[in-house]
């Protein structure tokens, strides 16, 4: 059996009860070296086999779970942040249904719930934003075209996007020309909750400066959108569902 297990996006005490679980029980952890914080390996029990699959190959990787499988082994795969978002598992989980080899997914905390968290965020506000595009800029690895970042950025709902500190300069361009203003609220979360933690907040103008300025490259999640404004600036309006006024399944309100 492999579990897929979300670490979370860098404290190592933000892996779920069951992930920590899972991975105490594992007799074999594969985990992303270059992501993953190495803290969370102290939970595995004496003699648990551990790789590093930064320096593996998806055949590599598949080899192992394989083998485990065939010693009645139980096998955590160990992914950073939440395995749904950009993880890598389907493909995965499509060669393990190939081989017989049963599987399941315990989520995580993912870095923009990291970001938004470190920065005291709401990502969605009444009459401001109740959308949130999670998304990346093409880089080495391609987006489809009808997923263009500027065709996302057009609708100016919040945004969270992976995998692109090193691409702000045009990140900022693409903003702009989808009609961003060049003050619109941004934020800059480097390794978000980890130790060395970094959370600046600049606007979409600034994107790039800030980034020379505090020494980021990558591992940063961006976010982008009036939310991360004030009241004063964005005008968001309080929930409904606790107006003394509203009705819900639980409550009756001043209107019923």
């Amino acid at each position: 059996m492999v579990h897929f297990v979300g670490a979370g996006c860098g404290a190592a005490d933000l892996i779920t009860v069951r992930g920590a679980r899972l991975l105490s029980e594992a007799d074999v952890v594969i985990y992303a070296g270059s992501l993953v914080n190495p803290e969370l390996l102290k939970g595995t029990k004496e003699g648990c086999e551990i790789h590093d699959s930064a320096r593996m190959t998806l055949p590599e990787v598949l080899g192992v779970m394989e083998r485990a499988e065939a010693e009645k082994k139980t096998i955590v795969r160990l992914h950073t942040g939440d395995p749904s978002l950009y993880g890598a598992i389907r493909e995965q989980m499509d060669r393990l249904e190939e081989m017989g080899i049963a599987y399941d997914v315990c989520p995580g905390v993912s870095s923009f719930n990291g970001a938004a968290a470190s920065l005291g965020a709401e990502l969605t506000l009444p009459e401001v934003s109740q959308t949130v595009i999670i998304t990346r800029m093409a880089g080495r690895t391609a987006v489809p075209e009808r997923e263009s970042f500027r065709s996302l950025a057009a609708h100016h709902s919040t945004m969270a996007v992976f995998l692109s500190a090193g691409l702000l300069e045009e990140m900022e361009a693409e903003l702009k020309e989808a009609g961003y203003r060049p003050d619109t609220p941004a934020a800059i979360v480097y390794k978000a909750t980890w130790p060395e933690e970094k959370a600046i907040r600049c606007t979409v103008s600034t994107l790039k400066e800030t980034a020379e300025r505090e020494g980021i490259r990558k591992t940063a999640m961006i976010l982008i959108g009036d939310v991360l404004g004030t009241r004063e600036e964005n005008g968001y309006a309080d929930s409904r569902l606790y107006a003394p006024d509203f009705t819900t399944g639980f409550r009756k309100g001043t209107d019923a």
